[in-house]
């Protein structure tokens, strides 16, 4: 790995301590567009093989025992030569380890100490566990997720972890990075999932009564023209034909006629029962013929394997293997910018220039509290 970084966020350093998916997802975005990421593990699980983890490309790594005063002296000495320290521990661990927010920004006072947590810094549900599942449960999210008639499904982990957590928590820094220009002083990032969660939902939480019941809805599988269909060989498209010139080309490109009235919704159901007919006449392949290149919005529902090999995709270079692994490039794109390095993490042997000498970092080594 090249330790030249470029982007827009080139010469910001960030110490990652080590945690779950959301923690490892927000330094990801930050090294995507250039940030310097040293991600903080344990001891015993650095190794001098690449982490081959997507979430740690473009990072270095070290193992620091966090548990000993010798480790966490040397992790104060990091932090004074970082810009951003990302935290992901529960409410007031950080804290009896002696490197909280206070610990690190009296010595440093220009830190963004971000904090990633699944219910926040306070409130009855703050020093509680809790997943995914549970952050989107009590944000309201949840509730409206799911087919008509059906439980609550929740979309694997994506809303509250990623989306709601690490990506929030990625802004949150950017954020505190611009008003430290200004001001000259970090700032403490409280980044919460459930509060995240509901920010994305911010549209629908106005809607009041236009919302009905989960799977009833224009959005949420309840319209026939906002849904997936199987097609003949068991695979399927999805249909976002919703504006009248949408609809109208897919009618066209399908030959139908005689339908049901799309703007009632009680022949819904028939219109969904013809649409799943018509569907099931092709396979997934003979439609996307008989769509490409049209207003339709008609796409074949593509598998993760497939998306990377989608003309679209492949045109946009939106997929890269590294290191063996296929992974999304980064995102957002700015142009004019050149590529990244975004090879797998690889241990940092020299931290001299995070203010580690090598003769202070050989005691450690030799002491077991740095490996």
């Amino acid at each position: 790995m090249s330790d030249a970084r470029r982007g827009p966020l080139a010469g910001v350093r960030v110490l990652e301590l080590a945690g779950l998916a959301p923690g490892p997802f927000a330094g990801m975005m930050l090294a995507d567009h250039g940030a310097e990421v040293l991600r903080i593990d344990r001891v015993a699980s650095v190794t001098d093989a690449p982490r081959r983890d997507v979430m740690d490309r473009g990072k270095r790594t070290i193992g620091l025992d966090l548990k000993s005063p010798e480790g966490v002296a040397a992790f104060k000495e990091l932090a004074q030569h970082a810009d951003v320290v990302i935290e992901v521990f529960r409410p007031g661990v950080a804290e009896r380890l002696g490197i909280g927010p206070e610990d690190l920004r009296a010595a440093n006072p220009r830190l963004i100490y971000g904090r990633m947590t699944g219910w926040g810094q306070e409130g009855p549900l703050a020093p509680t566990a809790g997943h995914d599942i549970d952050y989107i449960a009590v944000s309201g999210v949840l509730s409206m997720l799911g087919r008509a008639g059906g439980k609550p499904t929740p979309p694997i982990n994506i809303l509250g972890d990623f989306a709601g957590g690490g990506l929030m928590l990625a802004y949150g820094v950017l954020l505190a990075l611009v008003e430290r220009q200004a001001t000259g002083a970090g700032r403490v990032v409280d980044a919460a999932m459930v509060d995240g969660a509901s920010v994305l939902f911010a549209m629908f939480y106005q809607a009041g009564g236009h919302w009905g019941p989960r799977g009833t809805n224009l959005l949420d599988t309840g319209a026939p023209m906002y849904d997936t269909y199987e097609t003949a060989d068991g695979e399927y498209v999805a249909v976002g034909s919703l504006e009248p010139q949408f609809w109208d080309a897919m009618v066209a490109l399908m030959e139908l006629t005689d339908l049901p009235d799309r703007n009632d919704p009680k022949q819904w159901p028939a219109l969904r029962a013809r649409l799943e007919e018509a569907f099931r006449s092709r396979t997934r392949a003979e439609w996307e013929a008989v769509f490409e290149g049209s207003d339709a919005c008609v796409s074949p529902v593509l598998s993760m394997a497939e998306a990377a090999a989608h003309p679209h995709n492949r045109a946009r270079g939106a997929f890269v293997e590294i290191g063996g692994v296929t992974q999304p490039v980064p995102a957002p794109r700015l142009l004019g910018v050149p590529p990244q390095d975004l090879s797998p993490a690889t241990r940092l042997t020299d931290l001299s220039a995070w203010g580690l000498s090598e003769e202070a970092a050989a005691k450690l080594r030799a002491q077991g509290v740095l490996a």
